[in-house]
C-alpha cells in the first residue's frame, strides 16, 4: 500500500510541478467553435463548454489541491500537535477547557462549518484554507492529547521532571516526538480530507473563482452537460479519486509501518 499510495501521490506532485510546462496547451485558451469536443489525439480529455483544453486544466487542478491539502495539513498539524500536548502533559483546568472546545467542534460536520467560514469570510482560495484548518486541527488535537496522557507517565519523561527539566523543554524533546509518528499517519490520511474538502467549496463556489483552473469549479461547469458532454465530469473526478485513494493507501500503509502494534495477536 505504501508504495502504491506514494507512486500515485509522486505522480500528482510532478504532474503539479513540471505538467503546466510540459502540457501542449493553455489552460486558459478559448476555442469557442470546438467547445464541447469529446477525447482526441490532439486532446486526450476533451474541451470545455468555453473550448478549454480538460487535461491542461485538470493538471493546473493538481495545483490548487496540493497546495490546499499542505498547508491545510501543516497548519492544522502545528496547531493541533500543540495544543493536545498541553491538554494532555498538564490536565487539569487546561485539559477540560481544550477538551470542551475540541468536543464542540467535532459535534458539527466538519464540511458544514467549512461552508459556513467561507460564506462569512467571502469566497477565496486564502479562505478555504483559513476555514478547512480552523475545523482541522482538533482531530490532531485530540489524537496527541491521548498520546501526551500516556507519555507523561514514561519513565525517561518522569526523569527528566525529576531532574528539574521544565514542561516546554519535556513537550518539545519528549512528548511531540512521542506522537509524530501517529501524526504523521493522520496528515497522510488528512490530505485526502482536505483535498475532498477543498473540491466541494469550489464545487458549491465557495473555494477558488472561474477562470483559474480548479477539479471542483471543472466538476461544477460540467454538470450541465452530463449527457452530452461527460469527459467534463468524468476526468476531474477521476482525478480527486484517485488522488484520494493514493493518499489513503499512504496512510493505511504507514500506519501498518509505524504502530508496532498492527496485528499483533491479543496477549502476545
Amino acid at each position: 500500500m505504501v508504495r502504491l499510495g506514494a507512486a500515485i501521490v509522486l505522480m500528482a506532485a510532478a504532474a503539479a510541478l513540471v505538467g503546466p510546462w510540459l502540457s501542449p496547451h493553455d489552460p486558459l485558451l478559448q476555442t469557442l467553435p470546438l467547445r464541447l469536443q469529446p477525447p482526441s489525439l490532439g486532446h486526450p480529455f476533451g474541451l470545455d463548454e468555453l473550448g478549454r483544453d480538460v487535461l491542461a486544466r485538470a493538471i493546473y487542478g493538481a495545483r490548487i489541491s496540493l497546495l490546499v491539502g499542505l498547508a491545510v495539513v501543516s497548519v492544522s498539524a502545528t496547531v493541533g500537535t500543540i495544543v493536545g500536548a498541553v491538554a494532555g502533559y498538564f490536565r487539569g483546568l487546561v485539559d477540560d477547557a481544550i477538551s470542551r472546545i475540541v468536543d464542540v467542534l467535532l459535534a458539527f460536520p466538519g464540511i458544514l462549518l467549512a461552508i459556513a467560514f467561507v460564506a462569512v469570510l467571502g469566497p477565496s482560495l486564502t479562505n478555504v484554507v483559513l476555514a478547512l484548518s480552523a475545523i482541522g486541527w482538533v482531530v490532531y488535537a485530540r489524537l496527541v492529547r491521548g498520546i501526551a496522557l500516556r507519555a507523561r507517565e514514561l519513565d525517561f519523561v518522569q526523569a527528566a521532571r525529576a531532574l528539574g527539566a521544565g514542561p516546554a523543554w519535556i513537550l518539545a524533546r519528549h512528548v511531540i516526538p512521542t506522537a509524530l509518528p501517529a501524526v504523521t499517519v493522520q496528515a497522510s490520511l488528512g490530505m485526502a480530507g482536505a483535498i475532498i474538502a477543498e473540491a466541494a467549496l469550489s464545487f458549491l463556489g465557495l473555494g477558488v473563482q472561474p477562470p483559474t483552473p480548479s477539479w471542483g469549479t471543472m466538476l461544477d461547469a460540467g454538470r450541465s452537460h452530463l449527457f452530452d458532454a461527460p469527459h467534463l465530469t468524468l476526468f476531474p473526478g477521476l482525478a480527486i479519486a484517485v488522488l484520494v485513494l493514493g493518499f489513503n493507501f499512504l496512510g493505511d500503509g504507514l500506519r501498518d509501518r509505524l504502530d508496532p502494534h498492527v496485528g499483533v495477536e491479543p496477549g502476545r
